[in-house]
């Protein structure tokens, strides 16, 4: 009887403590927060075939735009006004801008002046 009562006792606490570990893991595994979420929007456009895809991206301020290159040839991200502008990007090569301030962005690629596209930015 002894034999049995301590072997239900330690179920009960091993059940129990798996419960407890269970319960710490969905805490731990939470939702992030608005404020982290916002540090983290991102936003690709890619490069091919001499066209930027999307031709008009729209994001929110704070987002952060990623341009990669799928093209057989180098071709650049520059901003008319100059406020982005990326070296020659040759094939698989990405460029990175964060868009903090609503407005357009209007950008082509310096190689190939008609290809152009723009950001929108909310």
């Amino acid at each position: 009887m002894k034999i049995a009562l301590r072997i239900l006792g330690t179920s009960i606490f091993l059940v129990g403590g798996f419960g407890q570990l269970a319960g710490l893991r969905a805490r731990t595994h939470a939702a992030p927060l608005p404020q982290q979420m916002a540090h983290e929007m991102t936003s690709e456009v890619k490069i091919d075939n001499f066209s930027f895809s999307p031709a008009t991206l729209q994001i929110k301020a704070g987002t952060k735009v990623t341009w990669t290159n799928a093209d057989d040839i180098p071709h650049t991200v520059v901003s008319d006004d100059k406020i982005f502008k990326s070296k020659a990007l040759d094939t698989d090569e990405k460029f990175s801008f964060t868009f903090d301030k609503p407005g357009t962005y209007p950008y082509f690629c310096s190689l190939h002046p008609k290809m152009t596209a723009k950001v929108v930015v909310q």
